[in-house]
């Protein structure tokens, strides 16, 4: 063989070695605006909550996938339950604490089964103005297994579940205690 031709030879074999061993780059790396996938969605912790669409009080049509980006604190109620109504008050702290709004804190309160009218009366009695949802057919309640009220699902601000409550809370520092954990 040619001097040439052992060279060339050498020099390919050495471009294939290093192509195998050496690591190579990452699609997102070579990338950019390639996104890591989500985490699957489902009603766990560490899963990503399904997202939904429901009518707001004033009538808009609200999806949960409008607050991506934004920590969310979805809390699942009925006015006509005793211990829903005993924690709303710690809500109204939560909604008008200028320490969580501009940590971008959501409240979203979906109201299970109750008309407007209703839920609408009773936010005005009580002086409420956090947002309200309303599952008047409890198909969003249905679908996240809601089994007893109230129930708070913690969501950070990539939609991923931190922490699921079930029962009502004792006071805001109990409900600050996990928005900490969603809104850093």
């Amino acid at each position: 063989m040619s001097r040439l031709l052992k060279g060339s030879i050498l020099v390919l074999l050495l471009w294939l070695v290093s192509v195998v061993t050496l690591p190579g780059c990452t699609q997102s790396e070579q990338n950019p605006q390639v996104s890591k996938p989500e985490p699957e969605q489902g009603l766990q912790v560490g899963k990503t909550a399904p997202d939904f669409q429901l009518p707001s009080l004033d009538g808009k049509t609200v999806s949960l996938r409008d607050f991506r980006g934004k920590p969310v604190m979805l809390n699942f109620w009925a006015s006509w339950c005793g211990p829903c109504r005993s924690e709303m008050p710690f809500f109204q702290q939560i909604y008008e604490d200028k320490q969580w709004s501009a940590r971008g804190l959501t409240i979203l309160a979906v109201n299970l089964g109750e008309s407007t009218e209703t839920v609408k009366k009773f936010m005005a009695e009580s002086r409420f103005n956090f947002p309200v949802l309303l599952d008047s057919k409890q198909e969003v309640g249905l679908r996240y297994n809601i089994r007893s009220i109230p129930t708070t699902l913690f969501l950070d601000k990539n939609g991923v579940i931190q922490e699921i409550k079930i029962g009502a809370f004792t006071g805001k520092a109990d409900i600050e205690t996990r928005l900490a954990k969603i809104a850093r």
